[in-house]
């Protein structure tokens, strides 16, 4: 299951949960003090690492169909 980033308008703080893909709600309840804590988009923490990536120019220009 994915992890979510919340952030609580009333006193800013910023805490993760963890939710089924399809039931991701909007808005919490902070775990802080209680308020509104709407979901935000945080940073991925998926990275790609060795050659052979798009950004490195590779392209397999072969075509497989014969």
């Amino acid at each position: 299951m994915p992890i979510y980033e919340y952030e609580c308008e009333d006193c800013g703080f910023v805490f993760e949960e963890i939710h089924k893909i399809n039931k991701v709600p909007q808005y919490v309840k902070c775990e802080k003090c209680g308020g509104y804590a709407p979901k935000r988009i945080a940073r991925s923490s998926f990275i790609l690492k060795g050659g052979g990536w798009a950004k490195d120019g590779y392209q397999n220009n072969k075509c497989s169909g014969g």
